[in-house]
């Protein structure tokens, strides 16, 4: 299976500015994407998609040189994903190199192990669209989430109460940031990760799904790293 690694690396963060390049436990943070990739396939099937200069001079610090400059208006802070994976994978497409899969590898979620990766792509199947990875989630819409109603008065989320613990209420998972794992043409026809519908999840530790957004974030993982 032709496989394409997309690592989107956003110049403009503004949760916590220049995180791409931030040195986290001594080695930039873009880098333990870029390294991850390296893993199983070469440079020619990495796509680091950015829009900034530094994060291009930082990659190239480990001998890994972008194949595009990200346009302008596709690094807003109004840009979503589709619209970025979606633009790489015309990008290719452009020149001839057509793939089956897509494996998005988020810079923010530098704790994700070699292994976490192989078993996830050991997940998909000739019939999935796409394998995430997720942790299991604290927060429970039959237990301990809330909606309220056109008066103000709050009701769980899904249900009708009478779960009373955590024990009784059915398993919920979120994403993580880590790993997405998609097959190239359900994406394109679906144009979007949300609408794709045939769904597997690998579950990953809490404590490798840090996904750096602020400050505190980045202190996790830097407790993490020093103490492995």
């Amino acid at each position: 299976m032709k496989q394409l690694f997309i690592i989107p690396a956003r110049g403009g963060s503004k949760g916590l500015p220049g995180k791409n390049v931030k040195l986290l436990h001594g080695k930039p943070l873009i880098h333990y994407s870029i390294e991850m990739a390296r893993n199983f396939v070469s440079d020619a099937d990495i796509c680091l998609t950015t829009d900034d200069n530094t994060i291009a001079d930082c990659a190239a610090l480990i001998n890994y040189h972008l194949p595009f400059i990200r346009p302008a208006d596709l690094a807003t802070d109004q840009t979503s994903m589709n619209e970025v994976v979606l633009h790489a994978l015309h990008y290719y497409a452009s020149l001839g190199r057509l793939y089956d899969q897509f494996i998005l590898l988020q810079p923010t979620s530098p704790l994700r192990q070699l292994h976490h990766v192989k078993e996830a792509l050991a997940l998909f199947t000739d019939d999935t669209e796409m394998v995430v990875s997720v942790c299991k989630s604290k927060a429970n819409p039959y237990y301990n989430l809330f909606e309220a109603d056109a008066e103000g008065w709050l009701h769980i989320s899904k249900g009708n109460g009478d779960i009373s613990s955590r024990q009784q209420a059915p398993e919920v998972y979120q994403y993580n940031g880590a790993i997405y794992i998609v097959n190239v043409k359900a994406f394109i026809l679906a144009e979007s990760f949300s609408s794709l519908k045939k769904i597997r999840k690998y579950v990953m530790d809490e404590k490798y799904s840090v996904d750096i957004d602020d400050i505190n974030d980045w202190k996790r993982a830097e407790d993490f790293l020093d103490r492995k």
